[in-house]
């Protein structure tokens, strides 16, 4: 597990491309993601080189109006890593860079479709003995002209401290 680099970010592209349901985000935005929010972002690689096989990639940041917050933009995990808890062992290794020093609260967004990632916040809730409250951020019909299904707050929080949640990620 490393930050990203600009190099990475074809793999990245290809990687969510083929990790529906996720958006498709341009090329220039993920670009952005691995030098801009480098230290709020990881890859995984196969042999932990640059250039190699990118596993998973977890985006994020920390939102300038919730500054104790985590939003988590998107997690992926290449079909041969799956089944690993590799994307609980990224988060847990995002929150535990100094750059989540301070975090009280992991969100995100999610559609009612998509399940794995409905697992996984329930699952770190739990994990974390931290509630997960759902409310309706951007909705359908308001947001995205009908052109998108309804995206969903999910906050888990008040998280654990990090030796607690540290002590998940193998888990």
């Amino acid at each position: 597990m490393r930050k990203p680099v600009a190099a990475d970010g074809p793999a990245i592209t290809r990687l969510i491309a083929a990790c529906a349901p996720l958006d498709v985000n341009s090329a220039y935005c993920n670009l952005l993601q691995c030098t801009h929010f480098a230290e709020t972002c990881i890859v995984v690689e196969r042999n932990g080189e640059i250039n190699g096989e990118i596993l998973g990639w977890t985006s994020g940041y920390r939102p300038p109006t919730e500054p104790t917050g985590f939003f988590v933009w998107q997690v992926a995990t290449a079909r041969p890593a799956r089944g690993q808890h590799l994307a609980r062992r990224m988060i847990n290794a995002l929150l535990a860079r100094p750059a989540a020093e301070g975090v009280t609260h992991l969100i995100t967004t999610i559609t009612d479709g998509n399940a794995p990632s409905w697992a996984l916040f329930n699952s770190l809730s739990r994990a974390w003995g931290a509630p997960l409250t759902r409310s309706a951020m951007f909705e359908c019909d308001a947001h995205f002209a009908g052109a998108h299904d309804t995206e969903w707050l999910a906050r888990i929080g008040p998280l654990p401290s990090r030796n607690s949640r540290n002590q998940d990620q193998e888990a």
